[in-house]
């Protein structure tokens, strides 16, 4: 049986508020976005916008090297890297040395958003996890969700400090089933399993099994893109100083109550998940105190 979830209200989160005292944009921390293949930048650049929105301080874009520079372009307030490719496909078995130094100087590394190949993200998460600082925290969206029950090795490396996003055919992969009936005793399962916070669904678990409740959120929010603002809106709390659950409960409610309010503007199923960043900031003005 899962435990009863607290509610994410407006009021609780004025209460716990996240960082904001910062003297230049090294104290709002750095985030690092890994993914975006040739077909599918547009991934890794809603994450990483988000991030900023939320208030991260430094942004870096890691890429397929076709598309870096046009991602630079398109986000100039980022910075980009190239990673090898393999058929339009990121070389998950390449990627170590070109992410070396920004691995290293990173306080959150989000992993998933735009990545196309099973086999190449396993790779790259493997290449790359001794390098992520211990205290860097980590995301996992996307393909990356998909692959990380088969990564043993390196479950124990990323515990403690870990934030997954699945949706329920992630749930079920990661709990090695067919499906999920009860979503929330899998998402207390994943939660405890891996060692991770885990929002899906409007809900975050923490592995000690706490949980939260976002009582926003509608329909319109399965679209395209929808999730790789949720995860960069993580980041950009977790940039902050925010602690995993905390950074996963803020980075929740702003992605529902942003869509809660395009809904009553555009429609319930007619904004764009690029749409849901213009939401956010009088949201989170709204929770300042």
């Amino acid at each position: 049986m899962s435990t009863p979830a607290e509610l994410i209200t407006p009021a609780a989160l004025r209460a716990w508020q996240v960082p904001r005292d910062a003297e230049g944009k090294d104290d709002r921390g750095t985030v690092l976005v890994i993914g975006g293949a040739r077909r599918t930048p547009g991934a890794a650049l809603l994450a990483g916008r988000t991030a900023l929105r939320a208030g991260a301080g430094r942004l870096t874009l890691a890429v397929a090297e076709s598309v870096a520079v046009a991602s630079a372009v398109a986000l100039p307030e980022c910075g980009a890297v190239g990673l090898p490719e393999r058929g339009g496909r990121i070389d998950g078995a390449a990627v170590q040395a070109a992410l070396a130094e920004d691995l290293g100087t990173a306080d959150v590394v989000v992993v998933g958003p735009g990545l196309d190949n099973a086999e190449d993200t396993a790779e790259l998460l493997r290449g790359i996890a001794g390098d992520i600082p211990g205290s860097a925290a980590v995301i996992l969206d996307a393909y990356a969700l998909g692959v990380y029950r088969d990564l043993a090795g390196i479950h124990e490396t990323l515990a403690g400090r870990l934030v997954l996003t699945p949706n329920r055919t992630e749930t079920a992969r990661l709990l090695g089933q067919d499906d999920v009936q009860d979503a929330a005793a899998a998402a207390a399962e994943i939660a405890r399993r891996y060692g991770a916070v885990v929002t899906s669904r409007g809900r975050i678990t923490a592995p000690d099994g706490r949980a939260w409740e976002v009582p926003a959120g509608n329909p319109g929010l399965a679209t395209s893109g929808s999730g790789d603002v949720l995860a960069g809106a993580v980041a950009g709390f977790l940039a902050r100083g925010a602690s995993p659950d905390q950074g996963a409960c803020w980075g929740t409610y702003l992605h529902a109550a942003a869509g809660d309010r395009l809904s009553s503007s555009k429609g319930p199923l007619s904004f764009l998940a690029s749409e849901l960043l213009e939401a956010m900031p009088q949201i989170m003005a709204e929770l300042t105190v």
